[in-house]
């Protein structure tokens, strides 16, 4: 299983960008489908699948934003080749998420499902980090329905596509499965250092096996 690059520091103000990025001013609004609509009394945060106790775990939204409050300070790089520094989100790590809802043992990634089925996999060493956050704010302020309010997932390591708006939930996974976007061509680990863009630049052991 592979570790999260750490390029990214905190307090490392960020002048060098990944390879093929460039510098945004600016927050533009890239995401496939339309905007939901957020209905509070029956939003639910679910974590499943492979859990340490083989339970499904629930937060509704009150509890979710109850949750202890972290910010974390890190770049966001998008595929579209436009790289946002510095930028300032608010919310819940997903360490927070791994010690309330443990994973079993045997899992060893994590499927991050949002609305409308829509569905990202990660290494669990990438969510684990100790810089991704479900962020629920940016800059001070809450996030825009634009930009995934109530909340998105942030991996300020991998591209920003890895992290999906309007999060609902997570599947912990005793095997690697790709998702939305890594059926349809994109790259299954998405590191922006090794501009790791398209599948068909995967090497082995880069995605799941056949």
């Amino acid at each position: 299983m592979g570790q999260p690059d750490s390029r990214e520091s905190p307090g490392a103000e960020q002048l060098e960008l990944p390879p093929g990025q460039r510098l945004q001013r600016g927050w533009p609004v890239t995401h496939y489908g339309p905007v939901p609509r957020f209905k509070p009394d029956r939003w639910e945060f679910r974590v499943f699948g492979a859990t340490a106790d083989g339970q499904k775990h629930c937060w509704n939204h009150e509890q979710f934003t109850a949750l202890p409050f972290e910010t974390v300070v890190a770049d966001l790089h998008c595929v579209t080749k436009f790289s946002m520094v510095g930028a300032e989100w608010g919310g819940v790590l997903a360490r927070e998420i791994l010690a309330l809802a443990p994973p079993s043992p045997q899992a060893t990634h994590v499927m991050v499902w949002a609305e409308y089925g829509f569905s990202s996999n990660l290494r669990m060493a990438d969510f684990a980090s100790g810089r991704t956050v479900f962020a629920t704010h940016q800059g001070g302020e809450p996030l825009t329905a634009e930009h995934g309010f109530p909340l998105r997932l942030v991996v300020p390591h991998l591209y920003a596509w890895k992290g999906p708006k309007w999060v609902r939930g997570i599947e912990y996974m005793t095997a690697d499965r790709r998702g939305f976007w890594e059926e349809r061509g994109y790259h299954n680990i998405g590191d922006p250092w090794r501009e790791q863009r398209y599948s068909y630049q995967e090497e082995p052991g880069d995605g799941p096996e056949l």
